[in-house]
């Protein structure tokens, strides 16, 4: 019995374990208040555009969003105005426990409806903590015929990344080349950038935009570097895996055709947390 309760006391620590590493990055909470209505602009117009700048945010999943400052940790303050026949939303966000402004920005466009509300909350949120669910070690392994190719590599939240290996790969008629790269680089993340996008004609809600920036050492010449920038990811619900649906980090060339692999060239594009 003691055994039994013993491991049933281990799974449950596990669990508790993985819940928690999921959900260790805060999700803060942001309050818009009602945009002011400027001169030759109607109190609609205001009210339209702060429901579509709430219902965005609501839409990133990275936010607990409340309307008004009541329990916001930081506020989104702005107004509608005219200017030049063009409609410009302006606004800052604050602290809220300070009161100081992070930063202040502004969209426009001919119609309210015009106004790129994505775009506007990408600028709103520019210097407020959301979390970063690509922080840490992920592995990426890409079987062929002559064995594994790997990537293992570690985003941290300093945004520098360490490359412990870049395997890259080469075929040529009967011969394949692979070597074990390794370095270093930066990267970005977006990872509020919660949307949908077609790729293949397919419709992909995607979770985060990231770009990768990578110096690398005993790698074929053409990997040596590796800079790519809006990679769309997609998480899988518990954030141990992602995959990249709109490229790769490429990785080699296969000079042979399908006969070894069915496309010119492969990248790393599905990876699983490791560590």
């Amino acid at each position: 019995m003691d055994q039994f309760f013993k491991r049933k006391c281990l799974v449950f620590l596990l669990l508790v374990s993985s819940f928690c590493a999921i959900y260790a990055q805060r999700i803060p909470a942001v309050g818009v208040t009602a945009f002011d209505a400027g001169s030759s602009v109607t109190a609609s117009d205001a009210a339209n555009i702060t429901s579509r700048v709430i219902a965005e945010f609501r839409s990133w999943g990275t936010l607990n969003v409340v309307q008004g400052s009541a329990g916001a940790e930081y506020i989104v303050r702005g107004s509608l105005s005219r200017a030049n026949n063009n409609f410009v939303l302006t606004a800052t966000t604050v602290n809220a426990s300070t009161g100081q402004v992070l930063n202040e920005y502004s969209e426009q466009a001919r119609t309210v409806n015009d106004i790129s509300v994505f775009s506007f909350c990408s600028k709103a949120t520019v210097r407020v903590p959301l979390p970063n669910y690509l922080a840490g070690t992920w592995q990426s392994t890409i079987n062929m015929p002559d064995g594994p190719v790997v990537c293992i590599i570690e985003f941290r939240t300093n945004r520098s990344v360490m490359v412990e290996r870049f395997d890259t790969w080469e075929h040529k008629e009967n011969n394949a080349l692979r070597y074990e790269g390794y370095g270093e680089g930066t990267y970005s993340y977006a990872g509020y950038a919660q949307r949908i996008i077609t790729v293949n004609q397919q419709q992909i809600r995607i979770d985060a935009v990231a770009s990768v920036n990578l110096t690398l050492e005993e790698t074929l010449p053409e990997q040596a570097n590796v800079n790519v920038s809006g990679l769309n990811l997609v998480f899988n619900a518990d954030k141990t895996s992602f995959e990249i649906v709109n490229g790769s980090l490429l990785c080699g060339r296969n000079y042979d055709g399908a006969s070894v692999y069915p496309s010119a060239v492969i990248g790393f594009s599905r990876f699983t947390k490791i560590r």
